[in-house]
Formats: C-alpha cells, sequence, structure tokens
C-alpha cells in the first residue's frame, strides 16, 4: 500500500474550561488519508470536525498524538494545506482578482508577475470568474463569492485542500451547482481534500471516503463508508448507483444512533447496594470472576453483595440474563453481539450489552481416537479422510454463537470441508463433551479448558490445534451486563468493570497462577491438577502454556468493536444470523466503550489506541471492518447471505 500524503496518529484535543476543568472534544482520532483522496468528515455538531481540520490545518496544536504530512509534522499553518471556509473570508476593499492575487503574492514573492497572472487567471478560469475579476466582493452573489475563495486556494497550488462546510451557507441550487464544480477541478488536477459536512448527500457526491464522527465528548472515529462510485462522477449517476441508497441509508441510521445514544449518567449516579448475581460457567477462563470474589475486589469498589452462580449451559446462561435473573456473566464473546442481530428470531432491542472482554484465547481443538487412530490428526489429514471413506465425521461446539463454533467453521472451510454438510456440528455443554466423546457420540470437539486436557489425561483424545493457532489474541469470554439493569445502576456497572479489570491483572501475573488454581478447583468442581494444565504447566510440550489464556496483557481488557463486526461477518456466512446493513450500529451498541473508558480512567490505566487498521486471522486474509462484505466474498464456501437493517429504540 502506498504511504500516505496525511496521517492524523491518534490524536486527542483537550480544551481548558473556566471551572478548572476540561473537555475532551476528540479522542484516538487515527486516519490515514492518500495522494489525490477525497475524504469527508460527518457528525452532529459539536462533534469535533472543525477542530480535526483545524488540527491539519495546523491551527491549533493537539493535546496528544500529532498530524504527519508528506513526512513531516505539522506543527503551523502552511502554503501546502489551504482551508476554504464557510464565510468566504475576503477582503472588501480588492477585487475578485486582488484576493487571489493576495495569495500568490504571498506564497510565490519570487515568481515573475507575468507567472503570478497566469496562476490567477488559471484559477479563475477553473471556477468560471474569470469574466468577473475586477468586481469587488459586494458586487457579488455568495456562491460567487465562495468560487473566489476556493480559487484563491488553488491558486497557490497547495497540496491539500481543506474545507470547512464550504456550501453550507449557500441555496441548494447554488450547492448543487458549485459542489459539481468542486468535483470537476479536483479530479481534474488531482487535489487531495478533506472536507467537513453536514450533508449525506453531499458527502456522497464529493467523497472517496466518508469519515463519521461520533458525538463528544471525547468524539472518535465511528465509521468510515468506502464510496465505489467511479470517477468522473455526476450528481444523475450516483443517485442512480445501486449501492447509493444503501449507502446514505447507513450514514442516516448512523447519524439517528448518535442522536439517540444519551450521554453517559455515570458521573451523576452514587453507588446502590443492591446484590448483583453473575453467572458462570465451570471453565478455566471464568478465573476474573472467582479472583474478583475471592480476593474481595467487588468489595473493595463498593459492592458488597455479589453472587456467582454456576449455571450448567451457555442457554441456561442466556435465558438468566435476558430474563433479568442474572444481571452479569462470563459470556462468550459472540453471544451477544449475535443476539442483537437476531439469533433468537427476535431483536432483544440489545437485551445484553459488553463493558470488557475477560479473557483471549483458550479454546482448544481435540481429535477422538475413532480420528486419530486412522492418522487423522490435522484438517488436511480429515479432508483428506473424509474424500477416501465418506465418513461424515461429527463435532461438539458449546454453542452456535460462540468463537469455539466460528473458528472450527473457519478451519475446516479453509481446509475445504463444508461444514454443513461435509461433517456435522452438534451442541453441547463444555462439561459433557468428554463423556461425548469418549462413548463415540461425537469424533471430535472445540471446547475450552479444561476439557480438552481432560480428554488428553483420560487418553480419549489428541488436542490437534489451539485457538492461538487460528486468531492469537481473539475475545473468547466477555462481561455481558443486562442493558436495563445497567441503565438503572450505571455505578454498579462502573464498579464491576474496575474490579473485573483489576481481578484480570492478578490472573495474568504468573506467580499468582499457583494460588489461582486453588481458588478455582472448588467453583469448577474438578482438582486442581488438571486444571493446571495450560495455566501454571504447558498445554502440550510445544505450547505455551502462560498465553493460553490471555487476561490482562497488551490490555487484553479492552471490548474492540471491530472485532465484534468479524463476528457478525462469521455468523452471517453460516446463516446464523442475518447480517445488518446497519453493522457498526450493532457493534458500537453492543461494545460498550464509553462504560469500559470511564472505568478505566478512574482506574488511572493508560489510554486504550484503537487502531481501525485491518486485521488477518493465520491464513493472512485481511478483514476491514469498514468493508465487511468484501471481506465475506472471498470466502468459497459459505451461505448466503441475508442482509436486513437491525432497528434498535
Amino acid at each position: 500500500m502506498a504511504k500516505p500524503l496525511i496521517e492524523i496518529d491518534h490524536v486527542d484535543m483537550v480544551f481548558p474550561l473556566a471551572n478548572g476543568k476540561s473537555y475532551t472534544a476528540l479522542k484516538d482520532i487515527h486516519l490515514e488519508i492518500g495522494e489525490g483522496e477525497f475524504v469527508t468528515l460527518l457528525g452532529h455538531s459539536g462533534c469535533g470536525k472543525s477542530t480535526l481540520l483545524n488540527i491539519v490545518a495546523g491551527f491549533l496544536r493537539p493535546s496528544a498524538g500529532g498530524v504527519v504530512m508528506s513526512g513531516r509534522q505539522v506543527t503551523e499553518p502552511a502554503p501546502d494545506r489551504m482551508v476554504v471556509f464557510q464565510n468566504y473570508s475576503l477582503l472588501p476593499w480588492k477585487t475578485v482578482y486582488g484576493n487571489v492575487a493576495l495569495a500568490v503574492n504571498a506564497v510565490f514573492p519570487h515568481i515573475s508577475k507575468t507567472e503570478r497572472r497566469q496562476r490567477i487567471q488559471q484559477a479563475l478560469e477553473n471556477v468560471h470568474l474569470w469574466e468577473a475579476r475586477h468586481k469587488y466582493p459586494v458586487q457579488l452573489s455568495g456562491g460567487m463569492k465562495q468560487r473566489v475563495a476556493i480559487a484563491r486556494a488553488l491558486a497557490i497550488t497547495p497540496k491539500v485542500l481543506l474545507l470547512d462546510e464550504p456550501f453550507g451557507a449557500l441555496d441548494a441550487l447554488t450547492r448543487g451547482s458549485l459542489q459539481e464544480e468542486l468535483m470537476e477541478v479536483c479530479q481534474k488536477i488531482g487535489m487531495t481534500c478533506l472536507m467537513v459536512t453536514h450533508d449525506v448527500d453531499e458527502a456522497l457526491l464529493l467523497a472517496d471516503r466518508v469519515v463519521l464522527l461520533t458525538n463528544g465528548p471525547s468524539s472518535r472515529i465511528g465509521q468510515i463508508l468506502k464510496v465505489p462510485f467511479p470517477r468522473p462522477r455526476s450528481r444523475h449517476e450516483v443517485v442512480n448507483h445501486p449501492t447509493y441508497y444503501s449507502l446514505r441509508q447507513q450514514i442516516v441510521d448512523f447519524l439517528h444512533q448518535q442522536k439517540r445514544r444519551s450521554a453517559p449518567a455515570v458521573l451523576t449516579h452514587t453507588l446502590q447496594t443492591k446484590s448483583i448475581t453473575i453467572g458462570y460457567l465451570p471453565l478455566t477462563d471464568c478465573a476474573p470472576l472467582v479472583a474478583a470474589k475471592e480476593l474481595g475486589l467487588f468489595a473493595e469498589f463498593g459492592l458488597e453483595q455479589v453472587e456467582l452462580s454456576r449455571e450448567h449451559s451457555w442457554g441456561d446462561l442466556v435465558e438468566g440474563m435476558t430474563t433479568g435473573r442474572l444481571q452479569a456473566a462470563q459470556m462468550l464473546a459472540p453471544l451477544p453481539i449475535a443476539l442483537s442481530a437476531g439469533l433468537l428470531e427476535k431483536n432483544p432491542e440489545s437485551t445484553i450489552r459488553v463493558p470488557m472482554v475477560l479473557s483471549r484465547n483458550g479454546i482448544g481443538i481435540t481429535f477422538g481416537k475413532q480420528l486419530t487412530d486412522q492418522g487423522v490428526t490435522n484438517f488436511a489429514e480429515l479432508k483428506e479422510y473424509i474424500t477416501r471413506t465418506g465418513d461424515r465425521p461429527v463435532f461438539g461446539v458449546v454453542h452456535p454463537a460462540s468463537m469455539h463454533n466460528l473458528l472450527l467453521r473457519y478451519e475446516l472451510a479453509r481446509a475445504g470441508i463444508d461444514p454443513d454438510h461435509s461433517v456435522e456440528l452438534v451442541t453441547a455443554p463444555p462439561s459433557q463433551m468428554a463423556y461425548h466423546l469418549k462413548e463415540g457420540h461425537i469424533s471430535g470437539f472445540c471446547v475450552g479448558q479444561p476439557w480438552n486436557s481432560y480428554a488428553l489425561r483420560e487418553g480419549i483424545g489428541a488436542i490437534i490445534s489451539t485457538s492461538l493457532d487460528i486468531w492469537d489474541g481473539h475475545p473468547e469470554k466477555v462481561l455481558g451486563v443486562n442493558r436495563d439493569w445497567a441503565l438503572n445502576h450505571p455505578a454498579q456497572e462502573i464498579a464491576l468493570v474496575k474490579a473485573l479489570i483489576s481481578a484480570c491483572e492478578y490472573c495474568d501475573t504468573l506467580r499468582k497462577r499457583g494460588e489461582l488454581v486453588e481458588m478455582l478447583s472448588p467453583y469448577l468442581n474438578l482438582d486442581a491438577e488438571l486444571l493446571k494444565s495450560g495455566f501454571t504447566q504447558p498445554l502440550q510440550e510445544e505450547k505455551n502454556y502462560h498465553r493460553l489464556h490471555q487476561f490482562y496483557v497488551g490490555q487484553s481488557y479492552c471490548p474492540i468493536p471491530s472485532e465484534g463486526v468479524w463476528m457478525l461477518t462469521q455468523l452471517a456466512r453460516w446463516e446464523l444470523t442475518p447480517f445488518p446493513q446497519n453493522w457498526w450500529e450493532i457493534a458500537d451498541r453492543t461494545f460498550q466503550l464509553e462504560v469500559f473508558a470511564q472505568a478505566a480512567r478512574e482506574l488511572e490505566l493508560p489510554d486504550i489506541v484503537l487502531d481501525r487498521r485491518s486485521f488477518s486471522l493465520s491464513d493472512g486474509i485481511i478483514f476491514d471492518a469498514d468493508d465487511p462484505l468484501s471481506y465475506l466474498e472471498q470466502f468459497p464456501i459459505r451461505r448466503a447471505i441475508d442482509f436486513r437493517s437491525v432497528v434498535l429504540a
């Protein structure tokens, strides 16, 4: 990929207030703009669009991060970045020609008068104003004044044109005419543009990418839409493009989402003392919940009455969460977002939200002796075995909306094995997997610890891989919180997250894992010796035990919406849920970054840097959360994708 012309590198902008406090306008803005690209910034008033533009222009210095252009840091205004403002900014005592000449004379004092005149003439001809060069601003219409401002910017041949709602004050007819003229000029000279706008249709007409900003405070990039319309463009062709109204609806849905989203109430609520019941399944990665309970971390943060409820299956746990029997739970990472996308064939109005990740990695894939005795020890050999024998092996997964199911399907399909036709996938509680393998009901399973180690110890199966081999660092378990409870108890939710982040830190302290295993044993009703495998001892000789479960290192606890979008692609790939056209809204609604950020600030943790850069699994196929449909289309083995928009109240 070519090096970007502009890199906005994790910019924060904090303004001091008169009362001694501060206001964070922008938070962790990272954006790369290529040469010749037209990018628009879109969002509600007060979201920091113009602030970001002024930082790129050099009028403002960011509080953190910076802007690099052509390899040099932006520290002040310069003629390589020209700004066109909404209010024209023309000198009333100078003619059209004189206003443009003002910029040319300042930037090019050493070139001849003839060359300067040629520059001015070319710029005015580009905006069709050469004939009006002797007129004064008072003699011009609003549209003509804005043309002069654009000509003045273009006359000095800047590398980047920065436009701050340049057509916002114009009538619709004039605005439309100027939009087309700007588009024509920029395409003609290959100008790089960054433009602030409130107008959805303007953004789609002009831009190569539309950058949508969330509402402030701490505004961030919420979504980036690639605009696929070919250039040169005409308004008629754009409006009649088959994807135009779909893209427009995505933007409108995002803006409506931001309008609906009320400011977090966490600062104004006092901590209440009602009891909290948290569900969990007897798996090694419930460790943060157990540690927070046994070490008194819940009580330390003001939660005196916390009960851990051991659930029999993920189905029981979902029932508890959706009915309100449980206020929070250890949950499979894809489960909350799958429920929002329609897993239960109804939308529970985002019943469950996710303010943090409890663990990453931790999954194992085990093949039973039925396969290993035939020499089947990897997926390539499984493919050959199925082709040779015509057999249809049965594999166990813990839930359809689990990373176990999604990653097992991913690996099967990668090996050319259709997970719905060439094998059979069945669901069972984790604690029953080893029994079904021993009895021959299944040929293998994908499950969390300690059940892979149990099968290995009992001699009924072999661990062929872990999720580290498929997606190192994937979210595995998350903290699910009942949405209604959280809205009514915001301070308790913050305290809960703070306690569990602290517990995650303890769980990733290797010298503490011996005592942690002893804590876990009664909660899982398993002997501590079995729990050591993959926790304090190697899972297998070649496996790195201390990264099999990841709780805290590398800021593992942070909920990342783009990972939720990846989950949505795989749920849709196998027809488990539709693919929501408003995927970013679903991801943002599920992964509660505002709640997490508040808890992290109160713990005085380092700021989380959420790159929007693409990522890939071990197969190297690039996933871009702003273009998930292109990602889906790359897979030869998939089901028909059901697209629909999910309405959130």
